[in-house]
């Protein structure tokens, strides 16, 4: 008797990484990419220092200016006001995408969007950005970034035929390039991209974001300048006890990131009690930034220069308690309004003052507290330790620091996560009612093989079994919903259910037909016993066949089957050996 072949999954050659030649071409493509990144890095400074040129001195010219150089007397409220009305109108005849952080929205399009981002958006976000920072918004450009090249990789992308997964391989290339360009830290953009974006760290993915920030690295210097961006001498205090100080730093704006993200969503909440169109919620938002901007100009736009008058300590003490307390409410207004613009650079500027004042009760320079500040806090704000850890001693060429930044880095993350079920970041996607986990662990099911979990040795009906005979027996005395039929020398035939043992209660004619030839004309999915267990869950889902027979290399012989119970048995001890507890050292034993 011939017999149809049975559909098996292909055998899979077991290896610590899952990676094919596709990972060299995404790093090929990756390079474009990183262009691209470095370009809209290069691009989105221009269009700040022009709307900034434009808004606060009246002229035409993208060279560097500060805000705090301007003398436009009481007008000072109004720029602002002006700056996010265009951008409302932006938003809400261009897109409404480009309000908002940046990365939320990269991350709602990563694991929600299939990692297509419009040109539309591509063009939107970094001119309103542009706008909204070059008229006063107390924002920093790594969030538009982000999202501009993002979108440059995605657009990229969508121009070949990929999956969603290399889409979103290129799409965060393309963030992680922009980040590097604009602030010369490529290794903290690398670790940006695993903890934040990818939601996994496999060499497919990771390969071509090294390459997409190493590419936009080296065009860095030609379009934005080469060196630390905050290049400062901070010299370590040099007591036996800095990693404790700056793990006590680290806790402390640990706490001001908790209260910094919860602000932030009370604010947003009352501007959606607002009775006017959203449209207009940032130019309401604008006029508390205007009014901080009569305080203090220094909390108005990027503050880059803040940010490097903290690390030199050359700003007074009045001008960095106005960073604390004003700049903070000015920012968490005018992000809760919905207008376009980043959390980063705000948070290291806030992290940083509140490291600075505690440093004037510490040995050591106060610029060098500053910096652990910065590290802590956006490492509580972000739930990115390493990143916050290594994007201070980048930004700062401080890289003895390392040390007390990961300690500072860890506190901040320890108290974080205790204190907010969530991020700054994902709170915004979550209030959308998407909820995401952001702990990436191995899939038990990868961990373990089909020979591991099956039962074996299972009830099986033989070939020469008559139909008629499998429906009584179906009827009196089976136990499981399905049985293998094997033929004489243990080898299968094929699966009969009690489905089919109903379906034949109702042809008699069929009553004397063997087993054998009522199967025959079926393929049979099947796995081998060093068949990973996911791959069999995979083809559960796809054949709708919920006990996969595991079958012998070569002979077709049953050595075992797997059902859905196997695999949900496996989730339940993996659950146990995360929650179970249990002492072993020490414990009285039965005698």
């Amino acid at each position: 008797m011939s017999l149809t072949p049975m559909r098996a999954v292909e055998t899979h050659q077991l290896a610590d990484h899952s990676v094919d030649r596709r990972m060299a071409l995404l790093a090929l493509m990756a390079i474009v990419v990183g262009t691209g990144g470095a370009l809209g890095a290069w691009l989105l400074v221009k269009l700040i220092a022009i709307a900034t040129n434009l808004f606060w001195f009246g002229r035409l010219s993208a060279d560097h200016s500060l805000i705090t150089d301007a003398s436009v007397g009481l007008l000072l409220p109004l720029i602002p006001v002006i700056g996010a009305l265009v951008v409302g109108l932006m938003a809400r005849f261009g897109s409404d995408k480009i309000r908002g952080h940046g990365i939320p929205e990269a991350i709602e399009t990563i694991l929600f969007g299939e990692s297509r981002l419009s040109l539309k958006v591509a063009l939107l976000k970094p001119l309103s950005s542009a706008i909204s920072i070059g008229s006063g918004g107390p924002f920093g450009a790594e969030g538009p970034i982000i999202m501009t090249g993002g979108a440059i990789g995605s657009l990229f992308a969508q121009c070949f035929h990929l999956s969603a997964a290399e889409r979103k391989t290129l799409l965060v290339a393309g963030a992680a390039a922009g980040m590097t360009a604009i602030f010369g830290t490529p290794l903290a953009a690398i670790l940006l991209a695993v903890e934040v974006l990818l939601f996994e760290w496999k060499p497919r993915s990771f390969v071509p974001v090294v390459v997409g920030a190493l590419v936009s690295f080296a065009w860095r210097p030609f379009l934005i300048g080469s060196g630390p961006m905050f290049a400062a001498a901070l010299p370590l205090p040099g007591t036996s006890w800095d990693l404790l100080a700056a793990a006590a730093i680290g806790m402390a704006v640990g706490v001001e990131a908790a209260f910094l993200s919860t602000a932030l969503y009370r604010i947003e909440d009352l501007f959606h009690r607002l009775p006017v169109h959203w449209m207009w919620w940032p130019a309401i938002g604008s006029v508390v930034v205007g009014l901080g901007g009569l305080i203090d100009a220094h909390v108005l736009g990027a503050g880059y220069a803040s940010i490097q008058g903290l690390l030199d300590a050359s700003l007074p003490m009045r001008a960095i308690a106005a960073l604390l307390v004003v700049k903070a409410v000015v920012w968490l207004v005018a992000l809760g309004s919905g207008t376009s613009g980043g959390v980063l650079a705000p948070i290291l500027i806030l992290g940083g003052a509140a490291g600075f004042l505690l440093g004037q009760y510490l040995p050591g320079e106060p610029g060098f507290w500053a910096m652990i500040g910065m590290a802590g806090i956006m490492s509580g704000a972000m739930r990115a330790p390493m990143t916050g850890a290594l994007f201070a001693v980048e930004l700062t060429g401080a890289f003895d620091a390392v040390p007390c930044t990961i300690a500072a880095a860890g506190g901040a993350y320890g108290v974080s996560v205790l204190l907010m079920r969530r991020s700054i970041l994902t709170e915004k996607i979550a209030r959308r009612g998407r909820h995401i986990l952001q702990e990436y662990t191995v899939d038990p099911l990868d961990l373990l093989q089909a020979e591991q979990v099956m039962t074996r040795d299972p009830a099986t009906l033989p070939g020469s079994m008559t139909i008629g005979e499998a429906v009584a027996f179906f009827a009196a005395e089976a136990v499981h919903r399905s049985y293998p039929v094997v033929d004489s020398e243990g080898r299968l035939l094929g699966l009969v259910s009690r489905a089919d043992a109903l379906r034949w209660q109702m042809d008699a004619d069929a009553a004397p037909v063997p087993l054998a030839e009522a199967v025959s004309d079926a393929a049979q999915p099947v796995a081998y016993p060093d068949t990973p267990a996911g791959v069999v869950a995979d083809l559960i889902i796809e054949s709708g066949i919920g006990r996969i027979p595991i079958v012998a290399h070569g002979t077709r012989r049953i050595v075992g089957l797997l059902s859905r119970q196997d695999l949900l048995k496996i989730r339940s001890a993996h659950r146990a050996a995360e929650t179970g507890r249990s002492r072993f050292i020490g414990r009285k034993r039965d005698v």
